[in-house]
């Protein structure tokens, strides 16, 4: 995908041009120009039906209010050529307060729908820090599509006011590069043509992608948001976060507000440096817009003592010391009545996902979230390097992750499998029983569940990746799990307990629906001398705005 950007000063007459059908007013003949995605307002006005004049300065209008309501000037050098000097000189400034940019598909690569299109203009402009997303106050913008070029290339263009809605100015300091990265980033993200390969995942720069080839090993963002996905499912509380996280080998430091020790704002993670190496830190954010401290409070239960003891293990961490509490849940085996608690609940969940809308997003997005949590969970306890289970965690986190989660409805609420991350955790390292095999099966048909929300609401991308990385990975893995048991299976005849189907099967058996109680061990055994288990899940209790 390649950006193409220009810099201009009036709004209406780039809106105009957009929007012109007049083939002797535009460089390529458009067709049918229409919206597929732009600030919330303009989504509220506008369908996607066919713009034309009238509805070009409308939008035009809409975008450049906060520039003229606060009457900002945004300019750029002016830069022209001198024939005597042979190069650019600076000759004063002009006014630049529009960004316009197109995004082009290489005409090899047919068309995307507007839906796609839609997506990947929202990603973009939050990656480019024009949306809230940034931190500061949005700018508005339009996405117009009008067609392929005359070379055939699919492409929409990008119309962007760069004066926010509180009267200041957007920042565009490296913005080509910045927009370079981006592309590269949504190529990995929507499984388009990817004119580098320099970026595998999502925010990676040439430094981290580098190291990590010469050090021949996963790149840190990739192994961090594993481990703090895995740690913050298994958790109930900030604090017990704090030490699962500490306890997988990671380096924590909480960020304070201004002149405070105890209010902790946001987080960063690194993986323990080499002896003579520093380490490399990464906020919670950068991993995930779903790891963003505020969001994984979401999950946890809160009161001011639980925020009492996590600013306590947060201070902790800073200082490396010790955490604070030595017999919290991280220490406890849970009873083998979870495993079958814990599979009911994911054999419902998958059971009622089909009955929730494909436009409730964030339903499926904390459903994805705990099913992504628990794969990385049992990813971290069984894998030495990264294998089937973090690729289907890493595939299941995609739909894990809002781009505005304001904006969304809260989730219905569902049967929680959030402790199966807790499970898996606390898992042996060595050895599969049944019991796994059986919950197994129920992620998998959970994760088939996403795969066919994704598939109906016309996201082939993403349905194909999450089938691709359960077949292609997932389901060969599960061979060597063992057989699960059905429930009851104690007073089965022999020949109808012996037919009992594994992981493996329900895994080739592709899309197929499993039912509720079609696969529940009921002899689960723990793998190490029990303590008691705490319960580590949500209770009621209102706490402090931390």
């Amino acid at each position: 995908m390649i950006p193409n950007i220009t810099r201009g000063s009036r709004m209406a007459g780039l809106m105009v041009y957009l929007t012109s059908t007049d083939v002797n007013k535009t460089k390529n003949a458009h067709q049918d120009p229409h919206l597929v995605a732009g600030d919330a307002a303009i989504m509220a006005w506008y369908d996607d039906g066919v713009l034309d004049h009238n509805d070009a300065m409308a939008i035009a209008k809409h975008l450049d209010r906060p520039r003229k309501a606060f009457g900002v000037s945004v300019q750029i050098k002016d830069m022209q050529w001198d024939a005597a000097k042979k190069e650019r000189v600076h000759v004063g400034y002009k006014d630049a307060s529009v960004w316009h940019c197109s995004l082009s598909l290489r005409a090899e690569e047919g068309a995307l729908t507007d839906q796609q299109w839609g997506d990947i203009a929202n990603d973009f402009v939050d990656s480019m820090s024009f949306t809230e997303a940034s931190g500061k106050a949005p700018c508005r913008w339009a996405a117009v599509n009008h067609g392929t070029s005359e070379n055939g290339n699919h492409h929409i263009h990008l119309a962007v006011s760069l004066v926010r809605e509180d009267g200041t100015k957007a920042s565009t300091h490296g913005d080509y590069k910045r927009a370079q990265q981006t592309c590269r980033e949504l190529e990995v993200k929507y499984g388009l043509e990817q004119l580098s390969t320099v970026h595998a995942t999502r925010g990676y720069d040439r430094a981290e992608k580098a190291t990590a080839i010469r050090d021949d090993r996963e790149m840190h963002r990739s192994s961090l948001a594993r481990k703090v996905r895995a740690s913050a499912s298994a958790s109930a509380t900030e604090a017990e976060f704090v030490r699962r996280a500490r306890d997988t080998g990671l380096l924590v430091r909480p960020r304070y507000a201004k002149n405070t020790t105890d209010v902790i704002v946001g987080y960063s993670v690194a993986e323990r440096p080499a002896r003579g190496e520093r380490p490399i830190w990464f906020g919670g954010g950068t991993l995930a817009s779903d790891m963003k401290l505020g969001a994984l409070r979401e999950e946890w239960l809160d009161s001011p003592r639980l925020a009492t003891e996590a600013a306590a293990e947060w201070n902790a961490a800073a200082r490396n010391k010790r955490t604070v509490s030595k017999t919290g849940p991280e220490n406890a085996t849970p009873p083998a009545e979870a495993w079958v608690e814990y599979t009911r609940n994911a054999t419902a969940l998958a059971d009622q996902l089909r009955t929730i809308p494909r436009d409730d997003h964030a339903t499926w997005a904390k459903a994805a979230r705990e099913v992504s949590g628990a794969f990385a969970a049992w990813s971290y306890r069984l894998e030495p390097t990264p294998g089937p289970l973090a690729a289907t965690a890493a595939e299941l986190s995609r739909t894990a992750q809002l781009r505005a989660p304001r904006q969304h409805s809260k989730p219905v609420a569902l049967p929680s499998i959030a402790g199966t991350a807790m499970l898996f955790m606390a898992a042996s390292s060595k050895s599969k029983t049944a019991a796994q095999t059986a919950l197994m099966v129920q992620l998998i048909n959970t994760a088939f569940a996403v795969y066919e929300m994704h598939a109906q609401s016309g996201r082939t991308r993403e349905a194909q990746r999450i089938r691709s990385v359960v077949e292609e990975q997932l389901a060969p893995f599960t061979a060597t799990m063992p057989k699960a048991v059905l429930v009851g299976a104690e007073q089965q005849p022999a020949a109808e307990a012996a037919v009992a189907p594994s992981a493996i099967d329900i895994a080739r058996r592709g899309m197929v629906p499993i039912r509720p109680g079609s696969v529940v061990p009921t002899t689960p055994t723990p793998t190490t001398p029990a303590k008691t288990h705490q319960p580590s899940r949500r209770d009621s209790g209102s706490g402090l705005d931390r």
